[in-house]
């Protein structure tokens, strides 16, 4: 896509006349070509496509459901589809013969959807796609929410590409064509059935509450793979280990680049206290399209926000530092120290997304400047002693079902023989 182009469609995004304009050229256009391939090929009942977010990465749910069909005696018999942005960077997984790889919206891309029985992402799919009545689409979702979504969201907010009637019509589309949709908690289900406004659209029946398959890896992994991790990452073994993880803004979007992020954080000076004991793991939000160069941190900053699984940076992390990312949920399985560094908690509170929760619940210290965060670092050898009794009852509320086996669990309930 030119630059030229990508500004107007930056432009079309921002205005509220020309957006649905151009959302609807576009849709016409995709659903031209996919509706060829809907009539033309007949469903293949042993074939599943996989992708997750938009064809950017190899990970969440759906490789934790392809790993399990693939290593599982039950699905010998069936073929996998990946998709990908890049596909030549997973070209790796065809060494699998019954696993292929094409590229994310190509005609490859809409052929395989058209044939595909079985349909698995944690994301949105392209709107043009429409499952057939025998077609099974699985929506994996990804991670337990803090942030309030869809028709959840209360505030007038200040997203810059769409509003909230817009993001509620999104979540309602996408809902519709749903066959299942997957929980994690009784706490989730409540939320999804009301974002996703799947009671007045007749589908609250779709949800699966078996726990995240995606948490199974958290389960099983041991100290020679941690090794391999640091090694891979040339973490020097005597290092302890900061994962950085914030979310994204709904406000910070640059026409023409996509979503930004805007440091709370002074690298400069969180090297001078803390070089010495540790590594930061930093990783932003995958909507996240701009860099931060971090190249004068080489050695102390670790740029991790392209690498594909977050699980091994759950597993590697000695401390997790975010703010309003669901990563903490999944990350409270491993029961290691977590900090909540909100620096602009009232202006993400009043004018955003607001919370599902009471922040009382969470299981570690809410810090809005550098310095209390910088405090709570060097005092982590405490954590326990201040957080355990409430550490115990956020797994008990939220993680109660996330074990080594729900890839397993979900599987057995979609695909039936």
């Amino acid at each position: 896509m030119s630059k030229v182009v990508k500004v107007i469609k930056g432009i079309a995004l921002r205005n509220p006349i020309l957006r649905p304009i151009a959302y609807k050229v576009n849709l016409l256009k995709q659903s031209h070509e996919y509706k060829k391939y809907y009539k033309k090929y007949n469903v293949d009942d042993k074939l599943c496509v996989f992708e997750s977010f938009n064809g950017r990465k190899y990970c969440d749910s759906p490789k934790a459901l392809y790993l399990e069909m693939l290593n599982n005696k039950k699905y010998k018999d069936y073929k996998f589809v990946w998709a990908f942005r890049n596909p030549e960077d997973f070209k790796y997984l065809e060494k699998n013969d019954r696993t292929t790889i094409v590229k994310y919206n190509s005609v490859e891309y809409k052929k395989t959807y058209a044939k595909a029985k079985y349909w698995f992402t944690p994301s949105r799919l392209p709107d043009y796609l429409k499952p057939k009545e025998n077609q099974v689409y699985t929506q994996c979702w990804h991670g337990t929410p803090l942030k309030r979504l869809g028709f959840d969201i209360k505030v007038k907010g200040k997203n810059a590409t769409k509003s909230v009637k817009e993001w509620k019509n999104t979540y309602e589309y996408d809902a519709r064509r749903y066959k299942y949709m997957l929980s994690p908690s009784r706490f989730c289900t409540e939320k999804f059935i009301s974002a996703f406004n799947l009671k007045e659209i007749g589908k609250e029946k779709c949800i699966i509450e078996q726990g995240y398959p995606r948490n199974d890896a958290l389960f099983k992994y041991d100290s020679k793979y941690v090794d391999s991790l640091k090694k891979k990452l040339n973490i020097p073994k005597d290092k302890k280990i900061i994962l950085y993880a914030p979310t994204w803004r709904d406000d910070q979007y640059k026409v023409g680049v996509g979503y930004t992020y805007k440091l709370g954080i002074d690298f400069d000076k969180f090297r001078k206290k803390f070089e010495k004991d540790y590594v930061i793991l930093f990783r932003t939000h995958y909507l996240v399209s701009s860099s931060i160069d971090l190249s004068k941190y080489k050695g102390f900053i670790i740029d991790v926000s392209n690498y594909d699984d977050i699980n091994d940076l759950y597993i590697l992390g000695d401390i997790l530092i975010t703010d309003y990312s669901s990563v903490f949920f999944d990350y409270a399985n491993l029961k290691k120290p977590i900090l909540y560094y909100m620096y602009d908690f009232d202006d993400y509170k009043n004018n955003m997304r607001d919370f599902y929760i009471d922040l009382d619940e969470l299981p570690g210290p809410i810090v809005k400047t550098e310095e209390k965060l910088y405090n709570e670092i060097s005092n982590i050898d405490k954590y326990y002693e201040n957080y355990k009794n409430k550490y115990e009852k956020f797994n008990k509320k939220f993680n109660y079902l996330d074990d080594a086996n729900a890839s397993k669990r979900v599987l057995d309930i979609i695909i039936k023989d």
